[in-house]
Parts: C-alpha cells; structure tokens; sequence
C-alpha cells in the first residue's frame, strides 16, 4: 500500500484529505507542521507528501527545501495544497521541488487528477 503524508495546520483539511486518499488506498500519516512531517519523513519516507503551504513553525516551501535535501528526499511526490492561486507562488513551488500543486478547497476528483497526473495512481 502505498503512504502519503499529509501536512496542514488545519484538523478539518488534514481529516478531509485523510478521507479522500483512503478511499484511493493510501495509508496516511498527518503533520500539523513542516518540523513534525521532518520528523515524519525521518521515521519513514513516504510514497506522496500533500503539502500546505502556510502553517506555522515552518512552512511547506521550508519543508519542502528540506525534504529534497534529505536522503531519499527526492523520491516522495509533493503536491503542494494552497490558497495562493498566483503565478509566482505556484512558480516558486515547482522550482523548490513540488510535482504539482492543488488550490484549496478540493475535492476527491481534484485530488484523484493531481496524483494521477505524478504517476501516484
């Protein structure tokens, strides 16, 4: 079975997320910030790392520097899930290393297109 890490400061999208990619048959870890999915990925690389960008202790385009810096760092998928919807963000995402990106909200089709397109299912 594959795994996906799901990072966001929020319970509810981190819990939605949960719910849509077990039904994809992901087995899923959460991360409330970019230090604990560190943490995280020490312990166990994941297959996919769905990303929010804004949290605190450290965001997701820090986590995400720091992940592809990591051994075995440049396997996971990430696909950054966002509320900035501009170029440069989405720009600035893709060149740290993301795969693709989502905007906030989602929903199961979304999520379903976004990893099918990176090769996740």
């Amino acid at each position: 079975m594959r795994t996906c890490l799901v990072v966001d400061d929020s319970s509810v999208i981190r819990k939605v997320a949960r719910r849509i990619l077990e039904g994809l048959d992901f087995q899923i870890t959460e991360a409330e910030d970019g230090a604990k999915a560190l943490e995280a990925c020490k312990r166990g690389m994941p297959d996919a790392v769905l990303l929010d960008w804004n949290m605190p202790v450290m965001d997701g385009y820090e986590f995400l520097g720091n992940l592809r810096r990591m051994p075995g760092g440049d396997q996971p998928k990430v696909v950054f899930c966002t509320t900035e919807n501009d170029v440069a963000h989405i720009a600035r995402a893709l060149h740290a290393g993301a795969n693709e990106y989502i905007m906030k909200p989602f929903d199961r089709d979304i999520v379903t297109a976004k990893f099918q397109e990176v090769g996740l299912i």
